[in-house]
């Protein structure tokens, strides 16, 4: 089975990793300093499958390393020491200058490259796995309990693969054999099992190659069930997530990357995109609060219609002072109740009244270095603005706000889309690719997202409502070498009900590397942290909505910051993936900016029958021929649930009973 990836990098990279010379800082103890060079000298001749999930206390062991809660400076380089080279990186020890650390190569053998990832996504799943408190949610899920005049487990939403594969043979692949169709998970209880939607979800998500965590922004998560069966048997599952913010590939591919699509204004300007920037700039200054900024005499009411440089110098010295108050003593409360909670009451934390002074600032100076080019907004007053340096510089900083506010909202990332068994044999994660992307789930995230967006809202002090209306739906490949779950996945767009002539589907859009933390435990990020409040950082990591992408990368890269160790080097795990996209709309690049109102759909995003009409079109492209070989069908018996249950769709809990000791509960990767 595969299955995506979601890794926390706020942007996708192209560069390889380097080779790195690790030592301790020069004011490390001789005792610190000795002992990490007998670690790395251990580490250096360790075979790769030494290691392992608790590696961590074997290793310092070995090391001779006690008492290593009072030295955090040792604790933190050891962690992240032994973590590298759980994920494949090799140490050359050496005590002048230090040890270098190569990060492990990519390899072109698919099977090779698939057998590396998967290695190193399961040190961190199984680790995952082996805390009590997921140990204790997956056993509590496979007891029954009385549901009705029955007893039910987890096991009732698998499908013995015996039984599918003898309906099947018998009946053929028909809707009374499998039934799918999506179920949005919201905090509602399964009607037919009472097991909590989200429960359910999770339990097969911890089957998962990777383990999963939280991440800041919007998600909503997704069953494909099979009503064929007496409890709708999990067919797969999925997740539509906020998107990572930058990645070229799309960028280019959807043709809304800032230079690229100046330079098509420049050689074709028109009086709409005059307009559309004239507009974009007075709603950006219209959804600022400045009650404070008033009141406080940063500005005056005359500033915001004839601003001067002073005033903008005043904006950002004022920003700067509220950034210092929030890393260094954050009051900041998050909102639970979007339509109870006060939006003042958030925008005048230091976090957003640092965020709207800066954001203030920047449209201000739009305002006097572009607005004259745009009073009027004419296609010849803009093409007159491209003449001017300043003016162009500005156009360039209105496309980039408005990709950073609207990336969030019309696009999404499928970060997690696949089939259980026994489905996956018969390719249904195409089927659930396709479904994630279907009139239904458009529909659902549409209804669950038109609401006041929390940062935009805390920005104005007053409900802002943002585009819940997708236009794309972007993903990854686990391998770089391939995917056989996104390769060939289209369809005819009067599947979905759009027109006959087009196609939909999963356009490969490009390779990059990532970059990320997925390769650092709990435990090493605990150490970081705890090494960077101690070295007197000034900056705080809050887990804060709305004080940026990605909490535990910028607490790792603190962290490693404060070992004086290269962090963009040491934050690429080296795995290639391959880049997809989905279209939902024909004018993109002009609807995902703004400029157009409404989405021209490729689809019917209100389509009744769209879950049958999708189902049909893979029994016909995909399952129908994978039904009819015997080494499918064979491979779908080895799936049972006689106990003791061996099935494919079972939690593959750690073997033995020692579990580690954080009890944190692990939640999934939305919010």
């Amino acid at each position: 089975m595969e299955q995506n990836l979601r890794t926390d990098a706020p942007e996708v990279m192209k560069e390889e990793a380097k080779p790195a010379t690790l030592s301790l800082p020069a004011d490390a103890s001789r005792q610190e300093t000795q002992a990490f060079a007998r670690l790395c000298t251990l580490l250096a001749s360790a075979p790769l499958e030494s290691m392992g999930v608790n590696s961590h206390d074997h290793w310092i062991q070995a090391a001779k390393i006690k008492n290593l809660y009072e030295q955090p400076l040792l604790a933190a380089a050891a962690y992240t020491a032994i973590d590298l080279v759980d994920q494949g990186w090799t140490i050359q020890a050496a005590k002048k200058p230090g040890p270098v650390f190569t990060p492990p190569l990519a390899s072109d053998d698919r099977e090779t490259e698939k057998a590396r990832v998967q290695r190193q996504e399961h040190l961190r799943r199984d680790e995952q796995l082996r805390q009590s408190s997921v140990r204790r949610f997956v056993e509590r899920m496979e007891r029954t309990h009385q549901h009705g005049d029955r007893l039910i487990s987890i096991f009732d939403l698998m499908r013995d693969g015996r039984e599918l594969a003898g309906a099947l043979q018998s009946a053929g692949v028909t809707t009374e054999v499998i039934s799918p169709y999506v179920q949005i998970v919201d905090s509602s209880t399964c009607e037919l099992t009472g097991f909590k939607l989200h429960d359910i979800w999770r339990y097969f998500r911890h089957t998962w190659s990777n383990a999963y965590a939280t991440v800041p922004g919007r998600s909503m998560p997704i069953l494909i069930r099979d009503a064929a069966t007496e409890c709708h048997a999990v067919i797969g599952l999925a997740a539509i997530s906020s998107p990572v913010v930058q990645i070229a590939e799309r960028d280019h591919w959807m043709g809304w990357e800032t230079d690229q699509f100046l330079e098509q204004v420049r050689a074709a300007p028109t009086a709409d995109i005059a307009r559309w920037l004239a507009r974009r700039i007075k709603t950006q200054q219209e959804e600022i609060y400045v009650d404070d900024l008033l009141r406080d005499g940063v500005l005056q009411p005359t500033d915001l219609a004839a601003p001067t440089s002073e005033v903008i110098g005043q904006l950002r010295a004022d920003a700067e002072r509220h950034r210092q108050r929030h890393h260094q003593a954050s009051t900041i409360r998050e909102v639970r109740n979007i339509e109870r909670d006060a939006w003042v009451d958030r925008a005048t934390t230091d976090l957003f009244r640092s965020k709207r002074a800066a954001a203030l600032a920047e449209t201000l100076e739009v305002v006097t270095l572009l607005g004259a080019y745009l009073s009027p907004p004419t296609a010849e007053r803009l093409a007159k603005a491209f003449s001017d340096s300043k003016a162009r510089a500005q156009m360039r900083r209105v496309v980039r706000r408005t990709r950073g506010e609207r990336v969030g909202t019309v696009i999404a990332d499928l970060t997690v889309c696949g089939a259980v068994a026994p489905y996956n044999a018969l390719v249904a994660g195409k089927l659930v690719g396709a479904l994630a992307v279907s009139p239904t789930v458009l529909a659902a995230y549409r209804s669950k997202y038109a609401r006041p967006s929390e940062i935009a809202s805390a920005m104005a002090g007053r409900p802002i409502l943002r585009e819940p209306r997708l236009s794309f739906i972007g993903t990854t490949s686990l391998y770089g070498t391939g995917s056989s779950q996104y390769n060939r996945l289209f369809w005819p767009a009067e599947v979905m009900g759009g027109k006959r002539e087009n196609r939909m589907g999963f356009n490969e859009l490009g390779r990059s590397r990532s970059f990320g933390t997925s390769h650092f435990s709990s435990e090493t990020v605990e150490a970081l942290v705890r090494l960077s409040a101690l070295r007197g950082s000034l900056v705080r990591v809050n887990n804060l909505f709305g004080e940026g992408v990605s909490p535990r990368l910028r607490k790792v890269r603190l962290g490693i910051a404060a070992l004086g160790w290269p962090a963009n080097d040491l934050l690429r795990h080296g795995r290639e993936r391959i880049l997809y996209g989905v279209p939902l709309v024909e004018n993109l690049r002009d609807y995902s900016l703004g400029i157009d109102e409404k989405p021209e759909y490729l689809l019917n995003p209100e389509l009744p029958e769209a879950d049958a009409r999708v189902a049909d079109w893979w029994f016909e492209r995909w399952c129908r021929r994978r039904a009819a070989r015997q080494d499918v069908l064979e491979s779908m018996r080895t799936h049972s649930l006689v106990r003791p249950v061996r099935h494919g769709a079972r939690v593959p809990l750690p073997a033995g009973n020692e579990t580690l000791p954080n009890d944190q509960e692990m939640l999934p990767i939305f919010t």
